[in-house]
């Protein structure tokens, strides 16, 4: 039983999915000061605190010698919610704007780049407000 148990502690995270070819580095001058570099990585479905959702992840680097993984989790929930609001189902361009537009805001709002290594959780209210940002 034991044995079983660390086997399933050990399981690896699903395989990103939807990487372009050809990854394009990106740069994002933040509200915070800094100049990020940045590039898509990829999403898979986890659970992430016991929520199915959507991880997608980016490389950002703040210096251009080091850089880290920084993951947007978009919670299904939340989605569903967005969904249902504009009567419609979101396509996966939308929803890949919505993570690109909450890592932005992450980079906007942390102060450090340290910060960034936390992974961004935009709540309703914030998809909310980047959904009439973006004008969809």
């Amino acid at each position: 039983m034991l044995n079983w148990l660390r086997k399933l502690a050990k399981r690896p995270a699903p395989a990103l999915t939807g990487a372009p070819a050809v990854r394009r580095q990106k740069t994002y001058s933040a509200m915070s000061g800094y100049v990020y570099q940045y590039h898509y990585e990829g999403m898979r479905q986890v659970k992430q605190n016991g929520r199915a959702s959507r991880e997608y992840v980016f490389h950002v680097s703040a210096d251009r010698k080091t850089s880290f993984p920084v993951s947007v989790f978009l919670f299904d929930q939340l989605l569903s919610e967005l969904s249902a609001a504009n009567g419609r189902e979101l396509d996966s361009t939308e929803r890949y704007a919505l993570a690109k537009m909450s890592l932005f805001r992450a980079f906007d709002e942390r102060e450090t780049p340290e910060q960034m290594r936390k992974p961004v959780e935009p709540g309703q209210s914030d998809l909310d407000e980047i959904w009439q940002t973006l004008g969809l």
